[in-house]
């Protein structure tokens, strides 16, 4: 009679055990790996312009995974689409989803990704695309519409490629110099009267009063870390260095004592929230006794 008890507190201790890691990051419903796979499918030898395999896989993709998997969605959006690299991105997700990878600790996981995602390398993530990039996109779609209509649908025969990209070219030249003519010349003058090399502490924290004083305090408590990273690590802390603002915070004696101007900065800069006058007050108190040798350098 105790050996079927004992077995029974087995089981139950092992279904416990394991649904522990289930709920803690649950599976993708089951046709999310067959619309991958058969977005992988559709293109996996496709090449070129030809917009007919993206499409099909948008098509899939979106029914399948709904809006989950954006870089991939805009690989196969791209004009001409990027196959190469939606075949890579497709390829590693199938394999995710096949052997999926769980921790013990997903806050401290999702707060590492946010220190490797803070470092410099990665600004062009946060950055997004400049005039310049949407009025080339725009006139490139512009040319292809006109081209599809004089020259037929995708079905038909389709116009060269490089005289799209050499039409939007002589466009854009001309956009150029004609803006370039109207600003005579002042729009290089403002390039060479942008500051040039390391930028001192001193300087940030200059910043900061400036900004806070128009209400950006976002950009203001910005300016504020970058001033207390140039004091503990130099002057070329903040644009040049690998390590994140949490790492370069580590290096002051009281690390404890920064936490009130990182962890705002922080959800400032990864979270998209605000920040109220009472929180930056806070911040600008943490941040004074790294300013004053600052003003004494300077």
């Amino acid at each position: 009679m105790l050996r079927p008890v004992a077995a029974l507190a087995l089981t139950a201790a092992a279904v416990v055990g394991l649904a522990g890691p289930v709920a803690a990051d649950p599976a993708p419903p089951p046709g999310y790996l067959s619309a991958v796979t058969e977005a992988y499918a559709l293109i996996e030898h496709a090449s070129g312009a030809d917009r007919g395999p993206a499409d099909r896989a948008i098509r899939v993709l979106t029914e399948g995974t709904g809006d989950t998997q954006p870089e991939i969605l805009a690989d196969l959006r791209a004009r001409p689409p990027s196959y190469d690299d939606a075949r890579t991105r497709l390829s590693a997700l199938a394999g995710a989803l096949r052997e999926p990878r769980t921790t013990a600790d997903p806050d401290l996981a999702r707060q590492r990704l946010h220190d490797v995602l803070a470092s410099s390398r990665y600004d062009a993530l946060r950055r997004p695309p400049s005039a310049l990039d949407r009025l080339s996109q725009w006139v490139q779609d512009r040319i292809r519409d006109l081209l599809r209509l004089l020259f037929g649908s995708p079905g038909g025969g389709q116009p060269p490629l490089l005289w799209i990209y050499l039409v939007a070219v002589l466009i854009l030249a001309a956009v150029v110099f004609v803006v370039f003519r109207a600003a005579r010349g002042r729009f290089t003058q403002s390039i060479g009267a942008a500051p040039q090399g390391p930028r001192l502490a001193a300087d940030y924290f200059a910043e900061a009063d400036r900004l806070a004083s128009r209400g950006d305090r976002v950009g203001a408590i910005r300016a504020l870390c970058a001033g207390v990273a140039a004091t503990l690590a130099g002057e070329r802390s903040w644009e040049g260095s690998p390590l994140t603002v949490r790492e370069l915070f580590q290096r002051s004696p009281d690390f404890a004592g920064l936490r009130p101007l990182l962890l705002p900065f922080e959800a400032a800069v990864y979270g998209g929230r605000d920040v109220d006058v009472a929180t930056y007050e806070h911040a600008l108190r943490v941040a004074a006794p790294y300013r004053r040798p600052a003003a004494a350098a300077a």
